[in-house]
């Protein structure tokens, strides 16, 4: 009989690779916001080096904090009422960063 597949090692993989492709979703989506309000050419480069250093070796933990500092950096366009910035954006973000630090 095969392997019982419930041995919790298979369902952690999945999961990390589950997470590593929606940090990757989530990176794409906030360079993509970054550079449509031309906010932070400086951030703008190092996601976009972040993505191309998790496309080869995928280890998230770049994405992660430059995704926190474009959010950080959301959250003070929001204060100043930039255009493009709302506070659903804002908060859709911080609830897709929540659930992926879990």
């Amino acid at each position: 009989m095969a392997k019982s597949q419930t041995n919790g090692k298979a369902p952690a993989k999945a999961k990390a690779s589950s997470t590593n492709s929606d940090i990757e979703t989530l990176s794409v989506s906030v360079l993509q916001k970054l550079k449509s309000l031309e906010l932070d050419p400086q951030l703008q480069s190092e996601l976009e080096w972040c993505l191309g250093s998790f496309r080869y070796d995928g280890q998230p933990a770049g994405l992660f904090h430059h995704v926190l500092r474009a959010r950080d950096l959301f959250k003070e366009e929001l204060s100043k009422k930039t255009k493009g910035v709302t506070a659903k954006y804002v908060g859709d973000l911080e609830k897709e960063l929540e659930s992926l630090l879990q």
